[in-house]
């Protein structure tokens, strides 16, 4: 193809983290550009963010209602080829339905949806439209996870016995919600983030690297859910006991009243042969243990990365690539899906290493089933088979 793909973004506007984190990792390699938005619930604001974005005005749209039915109507090769969700949780279902059943491809901000329910809709109208959706679970991205998953799953470890998967923050230890902060403010509003939290927003993720690189699903779990600051309505601390379908057991924890913690996504795998350990606070080294031979420490850009490592990385070893540059992979390999479905050829999603809206969908699953488990008193509970 010979141009840019076009965004359209909802959500990101004036105050947003994560809009400008989908931008820059948008434009790390200059395969797609910003050209519209509907930037915030508010439409005069979003057309304030769009002005400091660049966007023309008569591109910047005061919902995204607005934008999905005026792109529509724009001329193929002009108008947005996909959209990038970055809203609060409770959005992501109507936004991503909308721009499906309009005929544009999808990028969206996890958890995916607010329930199960809604997540095997979006999955069922992803199918039905032959239309791609990616889901922005960015940690599969850094180098030394695919490195990770590739040592896994070509069976270097032996049979995998136990997973530890954590994810400890601090910055939720006081009420923050109260001062008007807005990330916590959405984040520990039943209405705005679902039925959970700390999980939701940070388990989800240590959930999603413990399947990546192993390939193993969660058979059943049993969680314990925890609110420590008084009057918040959501959990912001959880233990979980998970039980694999090949027979390994794990332990899921995440925490966001764990202070002095700032972003602690840890991953530890053990098998019969071998253990690994993967901390995303030093995400360019990949800590490999054996029973007989010395302890290794693979770091990215180097000849002993591997090859899934070394498709992407984009600089030499010794430079450090985190958490910008794994989004951007992310990006990348699903602008590559859309310049081959554009082209006309079978697009075959799993191939293109991204997560997909089934990755939401056991997102999802393992979201309720967690809560579930936690409401009935932290008893084993099956995960739905899918």
């Amino acid at each position: 193809m010979n141009r840019r793909l076009k965004m359209g973004m909802v959500g990101g506007g004036r105050g947003a983290f994560i809009g400008g984190v989908h931008r820059i990792a948008a434009a790390i390699d200059g395969k797609i550009e910003l050209v519209c938005g509907a930037f915030s619930s508010t439409p005069e604001k979003s057309k304030a963010s769009a002005a400091d974005l660049l966007i023309p005005p008569d591109r910047a749209y005061g919902t995204y209602q607005e934008m999905i039915r005026a792109e529509a109507k724009r001329p193929a090769g002009d108008r947005m080829d996909f959209v990038a969700i970055v809203t609060p949780n409770s959005t992501h279902f109507p936004i991503a339905m909308a721009a499906l059943s309009a005929g544009f491809h999808v990028i969206c901000d996890k958890p995916m949806t607010m329930t199960l329910d809604q997540a095997l809709k979006l999955e069922a109208k992803v199918k039905q439209t032959g239309l791609l959706f990616a889901l922005t679970h960015n940690y599969t991205g850094n180098a030394m996870v695919k490195a990770a998953r590739e040592l896994v799953r070509s069976g270097q470890l032996g049979k995998v016995r136990r997973i530890v998967s954590e994810y400890p923050q601090g910055w939720l230890a006081t009420r923050l919600e109260s001062s008007g902060q807005k990330q916590a403010g959405w984040r520990t509003d039943p209405k705005l983030a679902g039925g959970t939290c700390c999980i939701g927003d940070i388990g989800s993720h240590a959930e999603n690297l413990a399947e990546y690189i192993t390939g193993l699903k969660i058979k059943e779990l049993c969680a314990d859910l925890a609110t420590f600051v008084k009057g918040r309505p959501l959990d912001d601390d959880g233990s979980i006991l998970a039980h694999f379908e090949n027979g390994a057991q794990g332990i899921i924890w995440a925490s966001q009243i764990a202070i002095g913690c700032e972003n602690g996504l840890n991953i530890r795998v053990y098998g019969e042969k071998g253990s690994l350990e993967w901390h995303q606070q030093e995400p360019n080294s990949l800590i490999v243990d054996w029973l007989d031979k010395p302890r290794e420490i693979r770091r990215t850009a180097t000849p002993f990365a591997g090859a899934a490592a070394s498709a992407v990385s984009r600089i030499p070893a010794g430079h450090p690539e985190g958490y910008l540059e794994a989004f951007a992979n992310i990006y990348r390999n699903f602008a590559n899906a859309v310049e081959a479905k554009r082209a006309g050829k079978k697009v075959v999603e799993e191939k293109y290493d991204y997560p997909t809206v089934h990755d939401g969908v056991r997102g999802m699953a393992f979201l309720e089933t967690v809560v579930k488990s936690n409401k009935k008193g932290s008893v084993w509970t099956p995960m739905p088979k899918i």
